[in-house]
């Protein structure tokens, strides 16, 4: 089975700013146009490697809605991430197999500015530890544009890693290895002095390295980062590192331009490493 990240999810409360900001923050991007459910717009910033990030806000209210948070409670910033499969069916067929609880196919879409309609199928996990999965029907260039509005003034090429909060990092690495269906190469270890344990693997070109607090470090930076995604969203996704030139700076990016997401833009051979 064949899965690559597709695209990571920054809820905001004002799509315009966000927009602007990341405008400024060095990076290309397009607006994407309204859901078919009408509930949510949003834009995207696509990469050389085929991912991208979702900018989604909020049309209207919808309590029964995966990223609806009353009141942005929890304030803006990343809140999921999916998957690229060839066919959602075979995926949700296969993960149901090995005993992993996911809905789906269930239909979606979205039209441009431009009044293109594009389609696409979806699967939705039990669990927020785990991507959904988003597959085209209409062709995938139509939902991801190419060319030009790829490179980025700041050198952002593609996202090497994401790192993802989990209250229980046995039961994490299970479900993953239940939804892809196959052997992973796992790094598990522990780091005492940054407070937390991990695992670390590859889906494509991407490393996820799930996280989660081990306890015995007082004000570990690191640890106070998984505890804090896990208090105000629960499990999922909290970082993101980007790979750029050759020679780039490694840089953080600042939080209120990036509305809350912590994203660190790496030179190429440096965020292989990371």
């Amino acid at each position: 089975m064949t899965l690559s990240l597709d695209h990571v999810v920054i809820r905001v409360r004002d799509l315009e700013q966000t927009i602007a900001d990341y405008s400024a923050l060095g990076f290309t991007v397009q607006r994407g146009g309204t859901h078919a459910d009408g509930k949510t717009h949003n834009a995207l910033i696509g990469f050389e490697d085929g991912s991208y990030f979702e900018l989604i806000a909020f049309l209207r209210d919808a309590p029964e809605h995966r990223w609806w948070d009353e009141g942005n409670r929890a304030g803006d910033g990343l809140v999921d991430f999916a998957l690229l499969p060839e066919s959602v069916q075979t995926v949700v067929d296969g993960a149901r197999q090995r005993g992993l609880s996911y809905e789906g196919p269930i239909d979606g879409g979205r039209v441009r500015p431009d009044g293109e309609r594009l389609v696409w199928q979806l699967g939705k996990p039990a669990t927020p530890d785990l991507p959904f999965l988003c597959g085209d029907i209409t062709p995938r260039h139509l939902r991801v544009a190419e060319g030009e509005v790829r490179n980025h003034p700041n050198g952002a090429r593609g996202i090497s890693a994401l790192k993802i909060a989990v209250r229980d990092l046995d039961t994490s690495v299970g479900r993953y290895r239940a939804l892809l269906g196959e052997p992973l190469q796992i790094q598990q270890s522990a780091f005492p002095d940054h407070g937390v344990s991990f695992a670390s693997f590859s889906i494509g070109a991407t490393t996820l390295t799930l996280l989660t607090p081990s306890g015995g470090t007082t004000g570990a930076a690191l640890a106070a980062q998984v505890e804090n995604r896990l208090a105000l969203r629960g499990e999922g996704v909290f970082g993101i590192v980007l790979h750029g030139a050759e020679n780039a700076s490694p840089r953080l990016l600042p939080l209120d331009l990036t509305h809350g997401v912590d994203l660190e833009l790496l030179s190429a051979s440096n965020a292989e490493l990371a």
